[in-house]
C-alpha cells in the first residue's frame, strides 16, 4: 500500500494497493435497432483479429454492402432473444451475473482488498473505461481474464490486444497479468460433464449422440499456427472421459461460418442433418467454448442448427445451455482466478 501520510492536501489521489480482476468477453449492441448494430458490427467486422484481409480490400466492401444489410438481420436475430425486461442482451445479463458470484467468492476468502469487474472487447462497457475505472480505485496490480476456455487469435488475443492498448494510455501502469486459455482445467471439464448429466437425467430418452458445437475459424489459421482446433478437439476428449462414455459418443463440430473460404470441418450445420439422415434422429448439443449464451448459441443453434437437423429427419434436439453462472462454473473461474494471482495480495 502506498503511504500519503506525508503528502500535501492538493496531491493527485494515489492508489491504495487493490487488486484488480477484470473479466472480459466478446462483446454485445447496445440495441437491435439498425444503428446499434451497425455500430457494433462496424467494431467487431473491422478487427483485423477477426477479418485479416488487406483494409483497401476489405473496408469498402464492410463499410458499402456487408454493413448496409447486415445490421437488420442480424438485429431481428437480436430481437429473438433480448432480454426485454432489462432492455440489454442475454451475454450482457449472463456476464453480470458471473461477475457477481465472482466477486462474492473473491470477497469471501480475500476480503476488500480485490475489485471484481467485466468489460467488452466490442461495444459497451470498453474494455478502456473498466480498466481506467480499477486504476481510479487503486488497483496496482490488474489481472485481465479473457473469458474463453480455449485460446483463438480471433477471441483470446484480440482481448489482449485491446488490454494492452488501454494500458498504453495510462501514465502510471498498473502490474498486470493475463490469463491463458483453460480448456483442460479439471473444474471446467467437470462443470461441462454436470451440464450434460443435468440433461441426460431431464429426458425420457437418451440421445444418440452429443455434438459439441465450437466456435470456427478459418481453416488457414490452423496451419498459421492457431492452437483453437487442437484445444477442442481435447476438450471433447477430456468430456467424453470424465463421462465414461465410449468413443464416437460426441462428435466435434464448427459453426458460424462467414466469407467465402473453408473453415474448420465439419461444420454443425451440415453435420446434425447427416446425422439425422443416418438415422440419427435423437441429439444433444451443447457449446463448451462459449462461457456464457449468446447470439450464436440461443439463435444459431437453437434455430438454424436445429431446424437443420429437424429438416433431415430428425426428431429430437436438445440444446444443452452454456455453463454461464452455474455454481460449478463459478468455481471453475474462481480457481482458474486463484491460480493466476498466486503470489500477489493486497497492499
Amino acid at each position: 500500500m502506498t503511504d500519503t501520510a506525508h503528502l500535501p492536501p492538493d496531491h493527485p489521489r494515489i492508489g491504495r494497493g487493490k487488486i484488480g480482476v477484470l473479466l472480459a468477453n466478446l462483446g454485445t449492441p447496445d440495441g437491435y435497432d439498425y444503428w446499434s448494430m451497425r455500430r457494433y458490427l462496424s467494431e467487431f467486422l473491422s478487427d483485423k483479429r477477426v477479418i485479416d484481409y488487406p483494409r483497401w480490400k476489405w473496408q469498402p466492401l464492410l463499410q458499402t454492402v456487408i454493413l448496409a444489410k447486415r445490421p437488420f438481420s442480424s438485429g431481428a436475430n437480436y430481437k429473438l432473444i433480448w432480454n426485454h425486461d432489462r432492455n440489454e442482451s442475454p451475454l450482457m445479463t449472463i456476464t453480470k451475473a458471473q461477475t457477481a458470484a465472482v466477486a462474492a467468492a473473491l470477497t469471501a476468502t480475500r476480503g476488500e482488498g480485490v475489485m471484481v469487474d467485466f468489460c467488452m472487447r466490442y461495444g459497451n462497457p470498453s474494455t478502456g473505461s473498466k480498466l481506467r475505472a480499477m486504476v481510479e480505485a487503486g488497483c496496482e496490480k490488474i489481472l485481465f481474464f479473457p473469458l474463453y476456455p480455449h485460446y483463438a487469435g480471433a477471441t483470446s488475443a484480440t482481448a489482449n490486444d485491446q488490454f494492452f492498448r488501454a494500458l498504453m494510455k495510462e501514465k502510471r501502469q498498473p502490474a498486470v497479468r493475463t490469463v491463458p486459455e483453460y480448456f483442460e482445467h479439471p473444474l471446467y471439464i467437470d462443470a461441462l460433464a454436470q451440464s450434460v448429466e443435468r440433461a441426460w437425467t431431464g429426458l425420457s430418452r437418451k440421445p444418440d449422440v452429443l455434438v459439441a458445437s465450437y466456435h470456427g475459424m478459418p481453416k488457414r489459421y490452423l496451419a498459421e499456427g492457431d492452437p483453437y482446433h487442437c484445444q477442442c478437439q481435447k476438450t471433447s476428449r477430456l468430456l467424453r472421459e470424465r463421462l465414461g462414455w465410449d468413443s464416437g459418443m460426441i462428435n466435434t463440430t464448427f459453426q458460424s461460418v462467414f466469407g467465402p473460404e473453408e473453415w474448420l470441418r465439419p461444420y454443425t450445420v451440415e453435420h446434425v442433418a447427416e446425422l439425422a439422415r443416418q438415422g440419427r434422429k435423437h441429439i444433444a448439443v451443447i457449446a463448451p467454448a462459449f462461457s456464457a449464451d449468446c447470439i450464436e448459441t440461443l439463435e444459431e443453434i437453437n434455430g438454424e442448427i436445429r431446424e437443420s437437423f429437424m429438416h433431415a429427419g430428425g426428431e429430437e434436439f436438445t440444446y444443452i445451455p452454456c455453463l454461464n453462472d452455474e455454481p460449478a462454473h463459478v468455481a471453475a473461474l474462481v480457481a482458474v482466478i486463484e491460480d493466476n494471482l498466486c503470489g500477489w495480495n493486497a497492499g
